[in-house]
């Protein structure tokens, strides 16, 4: 399928390794010029010549202000935006201290808004664009073994609803990816660090996660990257210009209700 996305630009956060850099991927091959972001030369220089096509590697934080000017500074202008940096982490609810709260919010919600601020706009003005905030079931589903995690991605789901309102009659649209549990860089570290079995097999440990912390899960199995990247690439064309304001959902079933 032809998704009309050649010739148009796009920035992809937090995009050397996982879900990040499998959107840059499915973007570029549409024909998308890509930039990609991290904070790691190498792994930059890894990435872009994985993702091939036009792909502008830029050193640079957004969770931070300094890399965020860095960014935008380097690439003043795009047509399609994906805030996808973001950590995580498992820690009980009594252990999660104030610079913890704080430092998931500065990585996970306040980078987004950054740039969104800036290209937001210029979409705008423009009359097309598209954001798109990667956020998680656990944003509507907030899971107990990391609940400041939860929070930063309900979070993202009001600034995108909130931002999709200020598009009324345009040609932007602003919506949020929900994926669920994918495999990508250091899932198995997380997983481990959560089951009961933590010497079994990583197969068997991703079975004991689904069975006792994930049990809704209707594909019982961990999301491949490539699958939320196909999402992404759709909702970032022209074929998906009458969805916004929405958060759909790439979560193998984990959320039961209509939301």
């Amino acid at each position: 399928m032809d998704l009309k996305l050649n010739g148009k630009t796009a920035i992809v956060t937090g995009s050397t390794a996982g879900i990040g850099l499998a959107i840059a991927k499915r973007l570029s091959a549409e024909g998308v010029a890509v930039t990609i972001t991290g904070r790691n030369q190498a792994k930059l220089e890894a990435a872009a010549a994985e993702i091939g096509g036009s792909v502008n590697p830029v050193l640079a934080d957004p969770a931070t202000a300094q890399g965020a000017a860095t960014l935008i500074a380097a690439v003043p202008d795009t047509d399609i935006l994906v805030n996808n940096l973001g950590i995580y982490e498992a820690k009980a609810f009594a252990d999660i201290q104030d610079e913890d709260w704080h430092h998931l919010f500065e990585v996970n919600v306040v980078s987004g808004a950054r740039l969104a601020r800036h290209y937001f706009p210029r979409m705008l003005k423009r009359n097309w664009g598209r954001v798109i905030f990667i956020a998680s079931e656990s944003g509507l589903l907030p899971p107990a073994e990391m609940i400041h995690y939860g929070m930063t991605k309900s979070a993202q789901l009001s600034i995108s609803r909130g931002l999709a309102e200020h598009t009324r009659g345009t040609g932007v649209t602003v919506n949020s990816i929900l994926p669920g549990p994918t495999r990508s860089e250091g899932i198995a570290d997380f997983i481990r660090s959560v089951v009961d079995n933590r010497d079994a097999p990583e197969a068997e440990q991703e079975a004991e996660f689904f069975t006792k912390l994930r049990p809704l899960s209707l594909i019982k199995r961990l999301i491949e990257a490539d699958e939320v990247g196909a999402m992404v690439a759709y909702i970032a064309s022209p074929l998906a210009a009458a969805t916004n304001g929405a958060a759909l959902r790439v979560e193998g079933g984990i959320i039961p209700t209509i939301a």
